[in-house]
């Protein structure tokens, strides 16, 4: 019986581990979320949301970049962001791909008002300067805290970008200081969500990555590292606190270690709208 026993958790210890290292880190889900805002326009907006691709990363190479992009092409967005963490610091088993490779990639997103990128702390700490370069050379708008106002489907929004929080000074009030119209649908993007108690109330919601959604996360407990000085506070999905919005997109690569488990890698395409259907 006892034989029989530890051969059995031996058996479901090594399944685990082959789903958790390689059959769900390399897989790749897109999933539609509706998040329900104070939204003033007449139609909603659809944003896919891109992040911590961690390209080179196992099962994260540049093909995986040309998958995450025809997946998101395919779903017809009427903006894509890229909320950073591109490139990959000291993964196990990984191997370094130059940011003008991603880049050269990724140009091949196609959305109706564009494409719009944050770094995260992994581009910072390779070379920020090199990752913003590659990026603004394949046409992809960086915004590091300032605000651009967009043409989309839905009318005029703001949107702004507030650098990484973890990695270098974040200036929120200069992000948010070349918006001219109060009316109009204010959308922040930044990398690490642990910036959300500074955003001002006006701001229409907040998109952010970093935490991988803990990259392991367990049913009834939850994840139990998320990186993040607020713990599971702002783990991921759409926060809502005191009346103003967050959604933690969980991403598509992994950092440290190569697993994840729980937390699928994924695309996100948001609607966005002042109602969202019953499920």
């Amino acid at each position: 019986m006892a034989r029989y026993l530890i051969f059995s958790i031996a058996c479901l210890v090594g399944l685990l581990s082959i789903w958790a290292f390689w059959w769900e880190p390399a897989g790749l889900r897109l999933n539609e979320e509706c998040v329900a805002v104070k939204w003033t326009p007449a139609r909603p907006l659809r944003v896919a949301v891109l992040t911590d691709l961690h390209v080179g990363s196992p099962f994260n190479g540049l093909s995986k970049v040309r998958e995450v992009v025809a997946r998101t092409n395919a779903a017809e967005p009427d903006v894509v962001v890229v909320l950073g963490d591109l490139v990959i610091q000291g993964v196990q088993g990984g191997s370094f791909v130059p940011p003008e490779d991603i880049a050269r990639d990724l140009a091949a997103l196609r959305s109706r008002a564009g494409v719009f990128a944050v770094l995260g702390n992994h581009d910072v700490w390779f070379d920020a300067g090199r990752v913003k370069r590659a990026l603004r050379a394949e046409g992809i708008q960086v915004l590091e805290d300032r605000a651009l106002q967009v043409v989309t489907p839905a009318g005029l929004i703001w949107m702004a970008g507030v650098s990484d929080f973890l990695t270098r000074p974040h200036d929120v009030k200069a992000a948010l200081a070349g918006v001219t119209d109060a009316d109009a649908p204010l959308i922040v993007l930044t990398h690490n969500p642990d910036v959300f108690p500074e955003i001002p109330a006006n701001v229409t919601l907040t998109l952010a990555g970093h935490t991988h959604g803990g990259q392991v996360r367990f049913p009834l407990v939850g994840p139990p590292v998320v990186p993040s000085r607020y713990g599971q506070r702002f783990a991921a999905g759409h926060i809502v606190e005191d009346g103003r919005h967050l959604y933690v997109a969980t991403g598509i690569g992994t950092s440290i270690l190569p697993v994840r488990f729980g937390v699928p890698p994924s695309i996100v395409v948001l609607t966005i709208d002042s109602l969202c259907p019953e499920r």
